[in-house]
This record gives C-alpha cells, structure tokens and sequence, in this order.
C-alpha cells in the first residue's frame, strides 16, 4: 500500500511544481510559500480532523515532536529555495536539480537509518547523477530564465534541505500517526514562512497579488497539501530510500506539463538525462 501512497505523491507533487510556477511568475517566491502554507496547513489540519488523530496529539513524546520541528524547519528551507529557484530559472533546470535529493537521501539513510547499500543503489544514484548534469546542461538563457546561476544555488540548497526533512520526517512519523505528523510539520514551515515575509516587509504586497496568480497558488497549495499526506503515509510504512526516489518520480509530470503548458522545450541530452533518471528510480524499487 506505501507504494500507491508514493505514486500518488509524486504525482501530485508534478502537478504542484506546475501550478506553482504559474502562480510565483509575478509574486514574490517568499510570499507565495507563506501564502501557499496556509492552504496546506487547513488542508492537513482537516485530514487530522477526518481521521479523528486529533485525539492522540497528548501522547506525542518529546522525541517525535523535536524531529518533527526540526524536519519542519528543513522543509521550510527547501520551500524557500526550491520557489526562488522556480521563479528565476527554467523549471526544466530546476526541477532535476532538486530531484538530486534522491542520492543524498540514500546515503543518509544508509548511515543513520541503517536502510544498507547495495551495487543496484550505487548503481541508480550513478543513473541519477549523470542524468541530472545532462538535463541541467548549459543552453542560452530563455525568456522567463534569468541569466547567470542564481537558479542552480537555491535549487541545490532545496536538494539539500529536502533529504533532511525526509530523514527527520522518517524518524519524526515513527510515533505519530501520519497526518497529524503532517500537519505539526505544516504549522513549523507556516511559522516559519511569514516570519521571514514579515521580517522582509513583503506582507504588504498581498493586495496587490491578482486573481489569477492567487488561483494558482491556492491550487498547487491543495496540490502540495495532497503530495504531502501521500509521502508521509508512504513514508511511515516504506523505506526512505526507496520512498523518496519514487516520490521523485514527479519530475516525468512536471517536465510533461513543462512542455505542453510552459512551452519549455527538452533538447535530445536533457531527454537522455531524463530517461537515465527514471530508469535510476525505477530500479530503486528492485532493491
């Protein structure tokens, strides 16, 4: 069942990359997060509420409420940068770079999860390292991408921050049930989010955000809100190493809507660079 739950993930999590890169193109990437948490938060928050898990939240021990803070934080951190990284550079770009998360993931669960490592593992992160550099390869800046690598930093940053919140997330979920461990993690990255757009002073430009950009972000909102209690239910069943390769699996939806909606073209080494990602990740589930 952990495996349709990461399917699902993945796929709502494509959608979300989407929706969100339409809804940031004229709003700042610190406020949209901020705005964007809020429609994440009422949505895990109902699922407690649905789920009745509510009622387990007096049992929750200190450990799994500092590892659910500190994965919060981490996932805060990947937000940031992951929508900074968006709004400046080529999703087609972006997107993969982030998606290196699924290396630094395996490693880090292999030494503190004790999830091992095996050839088939070296040999996907090979597949996905080689991929990534091929689709990230250098091309003359289009239209909507900022010149220079601003892009490439935040974007490795969300890399980073993203294999940390799964570790801390993985750790965190073990006592809790998983959408409220959801939800407590939402409320950290909600805090976290308007903490740092207030200290900006970018509060006051929500007015001035349209409806069509407040669509946008309200729909990649419920889109992330749905990824999220997929992973985590995923998660608390399945091994991190393999859960969050196949979460990854969202780059195929993003690049696909990429293409079709954003008119981002994919030259003949990004597409090699793709299909070696996939394959990395599919093989993940042979292990």
């Amino acid at each position: 069942m952990w495996l349709i739950f990461a399917l699902a993930s993945a796929l709502f999590a494509g959608i979300m990359s989407i929706l969100a890169k339409i809804g940031i193109k004229d709003v700042d990437s610190n406020l949209a997060t901020a705005l964007r948490t809020v429609i994440v938060a009422i949505f895990a928050w109902l699922m407690v509420f649905v789920a009745g898990s509510q009622h387990t939240i007096p049992d929750i021990d200190a450990k799994t409420l500092v590892f659910l803070i500190l994965s919060g934080l981490a996932t805060g951190g990947s937000w940031l940068c992951y929508f900074k990284a968006l709004q400046i550079g080529d999703i087609n770009k972006v997107v993969p770079v982030d998606k290196t998360s699924t290396v630094l993931t395996i490693l880090l669960s292999a030494v503190f999860l004790g999830e091992g490592m095996s050839l088939l593992k070296i040999g996907a992160m090979a597949l996905i390292g080689v991929g990534t550099y091929l689709m990230i390869e250098k091309k003359e800046a289009g239209p909507n991408e900022a010149k220079g690598s601003a892009w490439l930093f935040y974007a490795v940053l969300a890399a980073v921050f993203a294999s940390l919140t799964a570790i801390l997330g993985k750790v965190g979920i073990a006592g809790v049930e998983s959408n409220l461990g959801t939800a407590i993690r939402t409320l950290v990255v909600l805090a976290m989010a308007w903490l740092i757009v207030i200290v900006q002073g970018k509060h006051r430009d929500v007015k001035q955000i349209d409806r069509r950009s407040g669509l946008f972000l309200f729909l990649s909102g419920l889109a992330t809100g749905l990824s999220w209690l997929c992973f985590y239910r995923a998660l608390q069943d399945g091994p991190a190493s393999i859960v969050v390769p196949i979460d990854k699996l969202s780059i195929v939806v993003t690049i696909a809507f990429g293409f079709f909606v954003l008119r981002e073209k994919l030259g003949k080494k990004a597409a090699a660079g793709l299909a070696m990602i996939v394959a990395g990740t599919l093989s993940l589930l042979l292990t």
